[in-house]
């Protein structure tokens, strides 16, 4: 075709092109234009890998035209979707294209084809300048699309920042800071105080090659940027109100650094005298959250490296939001981490206590890491005459909601253990109050009283796994106890049992979750369990083996796939009391029944070898046995036990509990509990269902053997 015959024709066919060109790319990659300095900062949508188009399609005028993602309103020219054997690039830039590449002039007519057009290449005569522009547009959106993600993978503070330092260095900059509040924000809460940025972590290219030609690894946090970008940065920046770095966090939209309002910023972030890169190698990008700013990102390039172009201020944007929205997800996370593993803490018991005759271990295991807490709770409550009373519960599930309920079934059990009732009647109870919590409220919970004088144990049992005892020879035998209902079925009656206890023996109580997963059923656990006990006594011999051990060896019966629950675990070493350590008398209320008291204590001290301890113990049960004998219309009782103390218990038919006082001088009693309170090593008064139990502890003298 002729060359048109005005001047410079060819050369405006050829600017026309490169128009046009730019026209397709704009439209193939959805690249929006930089907003201005008044405008509103418009959120770009979420960007895809691939080949798919940005933006959505508007129906109107009877055809169909995209919109391009981040100009609203902003169009290519209409045309009907891409098919087979047409061009997805409107025929009118095609025509374009082809008059420029021709050297046509602007005048030139075009012949119209005849018949249907041919098979055409999806960009005919498209020139180096305008794939290059396509190709780079496509390489924004893959590099976001793989920095979003990367981005996003993290779940706590450090994990998100991290993420955007590993996606952008080295691909996007040379360097980058990344800048948080200290103290972050959470939620809704509105803070107080001046905004103050702490320097979150710097990541940045070496200076120099290593040995190989290779880049040196990169260093986690190094405020130390190198010479080429800029020396070191201010570990805190203070925004002032009303300052040039408020005014550039307010409005959200990254700036280069050459900017007015960045190079007025920036010093006040960086430092007085930050000595940046010229040219467009710098970046500020705010860091805006849900409901405020929450931080900023600097990003550099190198003076040998191509200067950042007004379209990657649309990729700090991005990668910007994204960071700032996955800060605030990781900040809500770790307060909710932290009410959990408060609420950990709170439910279950921090320490077990040491009561006479028995020792103690325990374990907890969460169903994961995320989460912390659960429906499992163990305890052990010491129960007046030396008893104590041994619980494992696990409500169903393990959300905050169980471990709520949970804790209110702990309450709850110790409450009752502390009136002395029976075990039956305990969980007669707890299902009362199980069902007073909400209809779907279901546990199941196991309950044993171990008494160490009669070396007997009586257990309750709720819908929880049965116990395990491990006897003193290696034997280990799963305790036939009554299954019964689950707390909160209602209207169940609960049985006991009540078992011996020997000396040297194990009991093992644990919820569901050691012995039941998605791939073994809870026979086949008890069974393996019984087993893991067996094979860990013979490792010990005759002896028994450690209870801290032996708590180890049990969890390690858990494989990669057993952890489907929480898991609480309860063992309990029964030491017992020998009965030549026991002395027990049933004494008539009568007046001589004190000195009777006295001669009778005095009687077993000496037999004992304790006669350093006869006078404070004959003053103590004197008070003590005078003020229950006083109330009394049954028989008193009075037992001492020797163990690492000296115990005394006096227990009466009398429901109301001795109140300590401070008695007036022209009063003739009220100083017995205040002797007892000053000479005993420890006293307290336990209400029985019967009456009441009072009892105090006297130390050992030295140089006698502890039990």
């Amino acid at each position: 075709m002729a060359a048109s015959g005005r001047p410079g024709g060819a050369a405006d066919g050829g600017r026309e092109a490169t128009r046009a060109g730019q026209r397709v790319a704009q439209g193939a990659t959805g690249r929006a234009e930089a907003p201005g300095p008044g405008e509103e900062p418009q959120h770009e949508p979420h960007p895809r890998h691939g080949g798919e188009r940005i933006g959505r399609p508007r129906e109107g005028g009877g055809g169909r035209s995209w919109q391009r993602g981040g100009e609203p309103g902003g169009t290519v020219p209409e045309q009907s979707p891409p098919h087979e054997g047409r061009s997805a690039v409107p025929d009118a830039t095609h025509a374009e294209v082809s008059r420029a590449a021709a050297g046509e002039t602007a005048g030139a007519q075009v012949p119209a084809p005849a018949g249907p057009p041919p098979a055409r290449s999806a960009h005919p005569g498209e020139s180096g300048e305008v794939a290059a522009a396509r190709q780079a547009g496509g390489d924004r959106l893959r590099f976001i699309g793989a920095a979003t993600r990367r981005i996003a993978r993290g779940i706590d503070l450090d994990e998100i920042v991290l993420g955007l330092c590993r996606a952008t260095v080295p691909t996007f900059a040379d360097a980058i800071l990344v800048y948080l509040r200290d103290p972050l924000p959470v939620g809704d809460e509105r803070p107080t105080g001046p905004v103050v940025l702490r320097l979150r972590r710097t990541d940045r290219i070496p200076e120099e090659p290593d040995t190989n030609g290779g880049r040196l690894p990169m260093l986690p946090a190094q405020p130390d940027l190198g010479p080429a970008m800029g020396g070191s940065a201010a570990e805190l920046a203070e925004v002032q109100p009303g300052g040039p770095l408020a005014e550039v966090l307010r409005g959200v939209r990254p700036l280069f650094g050459e900017a007015q309002a960045a190079r007025t910023a920036l010093p006040e972030l960086l430092g007085p005298d930050p000595r940046l890169p010229g040219g467009h190698r710098v970046i500020l990008a705010p860091l805006r959250g849900r409901r405020r700013v929450i931080g900023a990102a600097v990003f550099l390039r190198r003076p040998d490296r191509p200067a950042f172009e007004p379209d990657d201020l649309l990729v700090a944007a991005q990668l910007a939001t994204h960071t700032a929205l996955g800060v605030d997800k990781a900040v809500l996370y770790g307060r909710e981490a932290y009410i959990a593993d408060a609420l950990q803490r709170t439910m279950l018991p921090d320490s077990l206590p040491q009561p006479t005759g028995v020792r103690l271990a325990s374990r907890y295991l969460p169903a994961a890491e995320t989460a912390r807490v659960g429906g499992d709770w163990y305890d052990a409550i010491p129960l007046p005459g030396s008893r104590v009373a041994l619980v494992v519960g696990d409500v169903m599930g393990h959300s905050m909601t169980s471990a709520a309920i949970m804790g209110q079934l702990r309450t709850t059990a110790q409450t009752l253990a502390g009136l002395d009732l029976p075990p039956q009647e305990v969980l007669h109870h707890l299902d009362e109050q199980a069902q007073r919590l909400g209809t779907d409220r279901m546990a199941t919970c196991m309950y044993a009283v171990y008494d160490p004088v009669a070396h007997r144990i009586t257990i309750a049992n709720a819908g929880h796994p049965p116990p395990v005892m491990l006897h003193r020879g290696g034997r280990a035998e799963v305790l036939r106890v009554p299954s019964g209902a689950p707390i909160g079925v209602g209207g169940v009656d609960f049985e006991a049992v009540e078992l011996d206890a020997p000396a040297g023996a194990t009991l093992v109580l644990y919820t569901d979750g050691l012995v039941e997963s998605r791939i073994r059923d809870v026979w086949t656990g008890i069974e393996q369990l019984r087993e893991r006990l067996a094979e860990t006594a013979r490792l010990t011999g005759p002896n028994p083996p450690p209870l801290e051990p032996m708590c180890d060896e049990v969890l390690d019966m858990l494989g990669p796939g057993d952890r489907d629950d929480d898991i609480a675990l309860l063992a309990a070493r029964f030491d017992g009391i020998a009965p030549s350590d026991v002395a027990y008398w049933y004494l008539d209320p009568k007046a001589q029944t004190a000195g009777q008291a006295r001669r009778l204590a005095r009687r077993a001290l000496a037999r004992w070898g304790l006669d350093e301890l006869t006078d404070q113990l004959e003053l103590l049960v004197s008070e003590v046995v005078t003020n229950a004998v006083r109330y009394a219309e049954r028989p008193i009782t009075l037992r001492l036990l020797r163990t690492d103390v000296l115990r005394c218990e006096v227990g009466d038919d009398v429901p109301q509990l001795p109140r300590l006082r401070q008695a007036r001088p022209s009063d003739e009693g009220g100083r017995g509990l205040y002797l007892v309170n000053r000479m005993a090593r420890r006293w307290g008064a336990t209400r029985l269902s019967m009456g009441k139990v009072v009892w105090f502890e006297l130390s050992m003298p030295p140089g006698v053997q502890r039990r």
